[in-house]
C-alpha cells in the first residue's frame, strides 16, 4: 500500500506534475551520477520536456523546477523566495551549482528543450536528462515520468508489468486493499471507522506519533497557506494579468458582521479555496491534495468544518479518511491532469474531501465511500485546459465550486442508509475509461476548451 502521507506532499505552486515532480526528476537524475561516480565528469546537462510537460511547461513553471532539481533543491523544504535567487543567478549566469558544490554550465534556453511534437507512449508528462563530459561523450541518460501529485518513475519502472493493475507493494500492512469494496469489508469486520483501517496500516510504515505529527503539520501547512492568500494582493505572474480575489472577498466578509444567510456558506467556502489556488499560481508554498491543481478544495473543507472543538483529531480523521479514498484513485486510475483531465485533479479532490467531512460528521463507512462516489459522479468527464497554460482560469474558480460541491456530496450521503446505485468502485473506473477516451486536447496540453477561446492579453 501507498502511504496517505504520500498524497498529501508539502511543496509549491503552481503545479505537483508540473513543478513538484520535475524537481524531484532533476535531483534524483543529479543523485544518480554521484553515485555513479559521474558527476565529477559532467560539464553539460540537457533535459528535454515531452509532452505536456513541454506544452504547458512555461506556464507551469517547468523550466524553473528543473534548475531546482538540478541545484539540489526539495520541493518539501525550498524556501521559495530562495529559489527564486537561484533561478535568477542560473538565467543570468549560465551556470549553475550543483549539490556537490561543482559548477557546471548551464544554459536555460539551450539546455531545456521542449519537444513539443513527442508525445510519450507510456504518460504524457515525459522529461529525458543527459549528463554530457568535456568531449561530449554521453556519461548517463535516463527517461523518467512525472505520473501526477508530485510522483516520479522511470521509464523502466512504468514498463515492468503491475500485478493486477494495482501498485505493487513493499510494505506488510495489516489491512491491505485494493478496491473500495475491500475497504468496506475491513471496515465491517473490525466494526472501525475507515480513517481507523488507514491509521493501522501507516503504523506498519512508521510510528504512529511520527505519522500523527506528519497529519498535524500537513493541516498546519494547510490553514498557514489560506492565511497568506487571504491576505497577500496584487496581480498573479504570467501573461493573463489575473488579479487576486481572495484578500477583497474576505475584507467584505470580514466587515459584514454575522450575517445568517444559508448562502453565506458558499462565500466562506469559495474564499478559503481560492486564497490557496491564488498561492499556488504565485509559485507559494501548498500542499498537493492531491495535486497542485486541485490544492484549494481540501483545505477549504477542513478549514470551515474543522476549526472547533478537539481540532487535532478531527483534522487527522478528515486527512485518513480522505487520503484513504485518494490512494483508491491512485492506485486504480490516475491523479494526473494530464492522463485524465481535471476530473482527476479536481474531480478526486472533491471525492476526498467529501469522504473526509461524511467522516468527520460521523457518518458510516458506507456513508464515506457514498460521499467519495457522489463527489467524483458529478466531475466525470472535467476537462483539463488551462489558458495560457497556467494554472489560473479556470483553475482558480474551479476549486471554489470543487468545495462546494464536496460539501453537498457529503450532505447526500449523510441522507442515505445504505449502499449508492453506483458504487465507489464502479465510480472511479468511469472516470478511468472516461480519461483514456478523452481527446489530448483537453488533458492539460492548452490546445483544446478554454485555452483556444479564451484570448490571451
Amino acid at each position: 500500500m501507498l502511504s496517505v502521507l504520500d498524497l498529501f506532499r508539502i511543496g509549491i505552486g503552481p503545479s505537483s506534475s508540473h513543478t513538484i515532480g520535475p524537481i524531484r526528476i532533476a535531483k534524483r537524475f543529479v543523485d544518480n551520477l554521484e553515485r555513479a561516480r559521474a558527476l565529477a565528469a559532467t560539464h553539460r546537462i540537457v533535459v528535454e520536456l515531452q509532452g505536456s510537460l513541454a506544452l504547458t511547461g512555461a506556464g507551469h513553471a517547468t523550466p524553473k523546477a528543473v534548475i531546482l532539481g538540478l541545484a539540489g533543491l526539495e520541493p518539501e523544504t525550498l524556501d521559495p523566495a530562495h529559489a527564486d535567487h537561484i533561478v535568477a543567478h542560473v538565467h543570468a549566469e549560465k551556470h549553475i551549482h550543483m549539490p556537490t558544490g561543482r559548477v557546471i554550465a548551464f544554459d536555460p534556453a539551450q539546455d531545456i528543450v521542449f519537444a513539443y511534437d513527442l508525445m510519450p507512449k507510456l504518460h504524457p508528462n515525459g522529461m529525458k536528462l543527459t549528463a554530457y563530459s568535456g568531449d561530449g561523450a554521453v556519461l548517463a541518460s535516463e527517461e523518467y515520468y512525472s505520473t501526477g501529485g508530485g510522483f516520479i518513475a522511470t521509464r523502466r519502472q512504468l514498463e515492468t508489468p503491475l500485478d493486477g493493475d494495482i501498485i505493487p507493494s513493499r510494505i506488510i500492512v495489516p489491512h491491505p486493499f485494493g478496491s473500495a469494496a475491500e475497504l468496506l469489508e475491513a471496515c465491517e469486520r473490525g466494526n472501525v471507522s475507515v480513517a481507523d483501517i488507514i491509521l493501522a496500516n501507516e503504523d506498519a510504515m512508521r510510528p504512529r506519533s511520527e505519522t500523527e505529527a506528519k497529519l498535524d503539520r500537513t493541516g498546519d501547512v494547510m490553514r498557514a497557506c489560506i492565511e497568506r492568500g487571504l491576505q497577500r494582493t496584487g496581480e498573479l505572474p504570467g501573461g493573463l494579468k489575473v488579479q487576486r480575489r481572495a484578500p477583497e472577498l474576505w475584507r467584505k466578509m470580514s466587515g459584514a458582521g454575522a450575517a445568517n444567510e444559508p448562502e453565506r456558506l458558499f462565500d466562506w467556502l469559495n474564499v478559503y479555496a481560492m486564497a490557496v489556488n491564488e498561492e499556488n499560481a504565485a509559485g507559494g508554498q501548498v500542499v498537493t491534495a492531491p495535486t497542485n491543481g486541485a490544492a484549494g478544495i481540501i483545505p477549504a473543507v477542513l478549514r470551515h468544518y474543522c476549526s472547533e472543538g478537539d481540532v487535532a483529531s478531527k483534522t487527522r480523521a478528515f486527512l485518513l479518511t480522505a487520503g484513504g479514498v485518494g490512494l483508491l484513485y491512485k492506485q486504480r486510475a490516475s491523479i494526473s491532469g494530464a492522463e485524465m483531465g481535471c476530473q482527476g485533479e479536481v474531480g478526486v479532490a472533491c471525492s476526498m474531501a467529501a469522504a473526509g467531512l461524511a467522516a468527520v460528521w460521523g457518518g458510516t463507512p458506507q456513508q464515506v465511500a457514498n460521499a467519495a462516489e457522489i463527489g467524483m459522479e458529478h466531475n466525470l468527464g472535467l476537462t483539463c485546459d488551462p489558458v495560457g497554460g497556467l494554472v489560473q482560469i479556470p483553475c482558480i474558480e474551479r476549486n471554489a465550486i470543487g468545495a462546494v460541491k464536496a460539501v453537498n456530496a457529503a450532505r447526500l450521503a449523510l441522507h442515505t442508509t445504505g449502499a449508492t446505485k453506483v458504487s465507489l468502485d464502479q465510480v472511479i473506473e468511469t472516470m478511468r475509461q472516461t480519461g483514456l477516451d478523452m481527446s489530448s486536447k483537453y488533458k492539460e496540453t492548452s490546445q483544446g476548451g478554454l485555452a483556444v477561446n479564451v484570448v490571451e492579453c
